[in-house]
């Protein structure tokens, strides 16, 4: 799972915004994984969370922004997808918070599926869209 939380090209949507953003949630990711490799998950994960919440929808709001200007047709669609997102990592700090969750290899399968599916699949959806009103 080491390489997992690693930015590549492939994960590029070719607007320089967003991929920026994108490899700021994969290092958020990234230091949750290793601090939970090193025994001090519980230590840190509740920050962590924080810290992820808050950059996904900081960076949720700017990817919307962008493709509600130009007139992306999928955007409604797009914002649904972002709201099941959040509500999972929500609900989970939620647990975490109550003493009810762990940082556990589920957790960390959910998050880099989420994060590169989401990446590989939706936001690619809007990657050449976008390229083609000259926003890269």
């Amino acid at each position: 799972m080491d390489n997992a939380f690693q930015w590549s090209e492939r994960y590029s949507v070719k607007v320089s915004a967003m991929d920026a953003q994108h490899k700021q949630l994969f290092a958020i990711i990234q230091e949750l994984y290793s601090a939970m490799r090193a025994g001090r998950g519980k230590a840190i994960v509740g920050d962590v969370l924080r810290r992820l919440l808050d950059y996904t929808n900081k960076h949720f709001a700017e990817e919307e922004k962008l493709m509600e200007k130009h007139g992306y047709p999928k955007l409604e669609q797009h914002q649904a997808e972002h709201r099941v997102l959040i509500n999972k990592v929500v609900a989970f700090k939620k647990d975490f918070d109550a003493g009810s969750a762990s940082v556990t290899p589920e957790l960390m399968a959910f998050l880099q599926k989420w994060l590169t599916d989401h990446i590989q699949t939706v936001d690619q959806g809007y990657s050449d869209f976008l390229n083609l009103k000259n926003v890269h």
